[in-house]
């Protein structure tokens, strides 16, 4: 029996799979070129449950996650995906969780070994897999490095021991610098994580994280602002929340301090060096397109009429139990076409570099027409940029970027 409990979970009923000629039916839709295509892949247990997440995590101790049986169940929902994604490419895998750095390198070699011999996957395609210092052991690294995955991505969040004890998080200081050292020394880049405005948070404290972070020379900095969600444990207890003006000045001095480390931003919350972006989540940003696969896992798949988006099942139990009948989707929608600018803002504006206008029509398949009065009031409001065909966000903008996606929110949503 696997030890998963799924009370207290909604019931979740199952999507019938659609032949493949369901998704490519007439539409109002006219999309030129089908998007870059990413692979994510939800594995859904940890250790302990922080109370500020929101994923679909469950907590198991690490010799009870079954790991043959999930690999299995993932392999067999691929192949009833493979249809809606034949003869594409993939460009990016994500291994996210939960704590996918608990299961075993063999297990990760097994699920990149199956993810390869079913998808074609492009020359040195980028394969991450989230990390967490807790599940860290010497040489662990280096054999999922063995196993093919090319970029490591470390949950640190802090590397101050009463911070992280608030935070719920199941590792200490020690143990987050050992795991670092070990990525640094394996992978060619990985990506340090941290949060600011954390509760008890000092001016001080958040500098004292980014030199110690800094002092790793991370490729890649994720640097996120705790933000308190519905249905987690923060939510039903809040913890002393830092003030506005002092999130703020904790903002500044993240973008200051970054910067004169050699690391540009490119994004809301992320820093990179020169050839380090992180490829799968600027697909994301560029309204790209990915499969996933994996309890609670996501999907945004693009056809000539349609944009289509599936939620997995998320109870992990119901997943392993229909995935390996082909039937692990619970919903399935098309993006209606008055939804699709706000859809495509709401990534495209989080990134530095903006986007180019012939983007917004080959993702969307929508006329220019469908944003250019939001776009002139944004400008307006100096929240953009407008340079030739390029929309940018301001300084401006980002600080108000909630009122500038805003702006393209469909008029009966208003």
């Amino acid at each position: 029996m696997i030890p998963i409990q799924s009370e207290g979970l909604p019931p979740e009923n199952v999507v019938p799979p659609h032949d493949v000629q369901h998704y490519m039916r007439a539409g109002t839709l006219q999309l030129p070129t089908l998007p870059p295509l990413s692979l994510y892949v939800h594995l859904p247990w940890c250790l302990k449950k922080c109370p500020y997440c929101d994923f679909n995590s469950h907590e198991l101790r690490a010799q009870d996650v079954p790991e043959q049986a999930y690999v299995d169940a993932l392999m067999a929902d691929l192949e009833a995906a493979l249809p809606l994604i034949w003869g594409r490419s993939v460009q990016t895998v994500f291994i996210g969780g939960g704590t996918p750095s608990l299961f075993s390198p063999q297990a990760i070699d097994q699920l990149i070994g199956g993810i390869r011999a079913r998808l074609k996957l492009a020359a040195n395609a980028e394969i991450t897999l989230e990390a967490n210092p807790g599940t860290f052991e010497k040489n662990r690294f280096k054999a999922f490095r063995a196993a093919g995955v090319t970029r490591l991505s470390v949950g640190v969040q802090s590397f101050d021991d009463r911070l992280l004890q608030a935070l719920g998080r199941v590792h200490d200081c020690p143990q987050a610098m050992a795991a670092l050292e070990e990525a640094a020394q394996v992978f060619d880049t990985f990506n340090l994580d941290l949060m600011y405005a954390l509760p008890g948070q000092s001016l001080h404290a958040l500098r004292a994280d980014l030199a110690t972070a800094l002092s790793f020379q991370p490729p890649h900095l994720s640097i996120y602002h705790l933000t308190i969600e519905p249905n987690t444990l923060f939510a039903k207890f809040p913890p002393p929340s830092v003030d506005d003006d002092l999130a703020a000045d904790m903002l500044d001095a993240i973008t200051q301090t970054v910067a004169g480390a050699g690391l540009a931003r490119y994004e809301v919350s992320a820093f990179a060096r020169t050839g380090h972006p992180c490829g799968h989540n600027r697909n994301y940003w560029q309204f790209g397109d990915y499969l996933g696969l994996g309890a609670g896992a996501h999907s945004k798949l693009s056809f000539a009429h349609r944009v289509v988006r599936q939620v997995r099942l998320r109870d992990p139990a119901r997943y392993l139990a229909q995935a390996k009948q082909g039937q692990a989707v619970a919903q399935e929608w098309d993006v209606k076409r008055a939804d699709l600018a706000f859809e495509f803002m709401l990534n495209a504006l989080r990134l530095v570099d903006g986007f180019a206008l012939n983007l917004f029509s080959e993702r969307t398949g929508l006329p220019l027409s469908a944003i250019e009065t939001a776009l002139q009031t944004a400008q307006q409001k100096g929240l953009i940029t407008l340079e030739g065909a390029l929309v940018r966000p301001t300084a401006l903008g980002f600080d108000w970027l909630n009122d500038l996606q805003a702006l393209f929110l469909p008029a009966d949503a208003v």
